[in-house]
C-alpha cells in the first residue's frame, strides 16, 4: 500500500507577512475526499555554536506567542531561495556576530508536520571568531554562553522549552560523541 494522499483542489484562507494558510482537498488512500489545513512557512535554520571553553551560545529573547522569555540557539527563517547553509551562518552573524571556521550540517527536521510545511535545518559550528553582532530591526535579544553540561542539565530539568533547541542538542550530542570516540 503507497501511504499517500493526493490534491484534489486548494484555496488560500490567509496570506501573511511570513506564512499562508490554505485549505486542501486531499484524497485519501480508500478513496475519500477530506479536509486538510497547511500553514505554508518558508523554513528555518538553528545553529549549534561551541566556542573553545566548551560552551554553547544561546539567545535570550521575548517570544509575543508565548508571552514569555525564552532561551534558545541562533535561528531564524530562510529568506526566499537563501540556501539553509548561508541562513545558518547569517543567522549567527546577525545575532551573536559570531563566524565559525568549522561549519557542519546536522541533517533537518519537520517543526509540525501534521499542520505546517516549515522545514528547520540544523548546523554544527565551532572555531568561533567574534566579529560585530546586528541583529534584525525590532529584535531584542540577550547572547548567553552556557557551559555544554550545563545545558544537557537544563534540558532534562525542561528549563530549555524551545523544541529546535532540543533538537539540535540531540543531534549535537551525537556529532560530539562521535568526534570523541574517534
Amino acid at each position: 500500500m503507497e501511504l499517500k494522499e493526493t490534491m484534489v483542489s486548494t484555496e488560500t484562507v490567509y496570506e501573511g507577512i511570513i506564512v499562508n494558510v490554505r485549505r486542501d482537498k486531499a484524497r485519501l488512500i480508500d478513496g475519500r475526499i477530506t479536509n486538510r489545513e497547511v500553514v505554508e512557512h518558508p523554513g528555518g535554520v538553528c545553529v549549534f555554536a561551541l566556542d573553545n571553553e566548551g560552551k554553547v551560545i544561546l539567545v535570550r529573547q521575548y517570544r509575543y506567542p508565548m508571552q514569555e522569555v525564552v532561551l534558545e540557539l541562533p535561528a531564524g527563517k530562510l529568506e526566499k531561495g537563501e540556501d539553509p547553509s548561508d541562513s545558518g551562518l547569517r543567522e549567527l552573524g546577525e545575532e551573536t556576530g559570531l563566524v565559525p571556521q568549522t561549519y557542519l550540517p546536522m541533517g533537518v527536521s519537520f517543526s509540525s508536520p501534521g499542520i505546517m510545511e516549515e522545514k528547520i535545518y540544523y548546523f554544527f559550528a565551532t572555531d568561533l571568531v567574534q566579529g560585530p553582532v546586528h541583529p534584525d530591526d525590532g529584535e531584542f535579544l540577550e547572547v548567553v554562553r552556557v557551559p555544554y553540561e550545563e545545558l544537557l542539565e537544563m534540558a532534562r530539568k525542561g528549563e530549555i522549552k524551545d523544541a529546535k533547541t532540543l533538537v539540535a542538542i540531540l543531534k549535537a550530542s551525537m556529532v560530539l560523541e562521535e568526534r570523541k570516540n574517534s
